[in-house]
């Protein structure tokens, strides 16, 4: 596999770091996860096999990644192994879905020793860094790039912050949903009325994709280097969801004088027509997207409305844009009068 012997240093929580690193892992890095270890002080472990149980699946009070406890949904777990304290001892299915390919190490980064431990693994061990703690927390505990390069020059690090490692918003927690209200992407997304989070947190996905692309290109530089140099990479959630605003971005900026900034259409897409959900006879609903005028040909003809193939109001995706209002109720007339699996079946496959 491509990154087979690459060695990579976890120090990441919750989602885009742990993406980042599952996908290092999927070609054949080699992921050491550190977690908080859990403490037990609080609980009752009655045995040796309930303690090391608790303690493998991020047990105790406040064990590993916060992520373990992100649910329901939990992984099935056996019961002989509960320790009394269920809540922390159940791991989720968001946790799993992150982070396969991985061995995890339990440190504990507030004591001095566990410090010590983490800078003998990211001097002498490891290829790669990836760590997602706000802004100067590594530095403080002496686990920067600054203090590791010198005795690991080949070191590749990467960090992952909310907002950046400075500017004004540079000290605050970096979430998701935070970040698609305060930066665009919930100006998009939802109805007129009402704004919308994506299903899934896209922005943290995103992040830990572009992390992933730039520690595999930091790897090949280094490969190709005279001296085998590493380098730092700095990422933000912030960043990265600006740029995926793409194409709405690039219609707010640079559109003719007099253009509408884009909006919240709902399934509807700001620039193509129809490019959308219908609802259908059985309530539930047929997603169409018509990318050129042949579809839209093609697909008036199977709805049984060859009238609107000729209609001067939508021969053109930028005239069915401008006539959307009067084009969308047309086929919003036409897909309900059969069950969603009826048009699957005449229409599925053609385009």
């Amino acid at each position: 596999m491509a990154l087979r012997g690459v060695k990579v240093l976890d120090f990441s929580r919750v989602l885009a770091g742990p993406f980042c690193t599952m996908l290092l892992g999927d070609i054949g890095a080699s992921i050491l996860k550190i977690e908080r270890p859990p403490t037990f002080d609080k609980i009752e472990c009655p045995t040796k096999a309930s303690r090391l149980w608790a303690a493998r699946q991020g047990g105790g009070v406040g064990g590993g990644d916060d992520s373990r406890r992100f649910g329901p949904p939990f992984l099935p777990h056996n019961s002989e192994h509960l320790t009394g304290n269920v809540e922390d001892e159940r791991l989720s299915t968001y946790y799993l879905a992150v982070n396969r390919n991985k061995r995890s190490l339990a440190l504990d980064l507030s004591h001095e020793k566990g410090r010590d431990i983490a800078r003998t693994l990211a001097k002498n061990w490891a290829d790669v860094v990836v760590e997602n703690f706000k802004p100067g927390t590594m530095k403080r505990m002496g686990l920067d790039y600054e203090d590791l390069k010198t005795d690991n020059p080949g070191l590749v690090y990467c960090s992952i912050s909310g907002y950046g490692p400075d500017g004004p918003w540079s000290k605050l927690p970096g979430y998701d949903v935070v970040i698609a209200g305060t930066h665009g992407l919930m100006s998009i997304t939802g109805s007129p009325s009402e704004p919308a989070k994506v299903g899934v947190a896209m922005t943290d996905i995103v992040t830990g994709t572009m992390a992933n692309g730039a520690i595999v290109a930091s790897l090949y530089e280094r490969s190709v280097h005279p001296e085998g140099a590493g380098q730092r990479v700095d990422l933000s959630l912030m960043e990265s969801q600006l740029a995926c605003l793409s194409t709405a971005a690039s219609g707010a900026l640079n559109a003719l004088p007099g253009t509408p900034p884009p909006g919240r259409r709902g399934t509807a897409h700001e620039n193509i027509a129809p490019y959308q959900a219908f609802k259908c006879k059985d309530n539930e609903y047929f997603v169409i997207g018509t990318g050129n005028d042949n579809q839209f040909r093609a697909l008036c003809e199977m709805l049984n409305k060859p009238e609107l193939v000729n209609d001067e109001r939508f021969l053109t995706n930028a005239a069915r844009v401008s006539a959307r209002d009067e084009l969308i109720p047309l086929l919003n007339e036409a897909f309900s009068a059969k069950n969603r699996d009826e048009w699957w079946e005449e229409l599925g496959g053609h385009g």
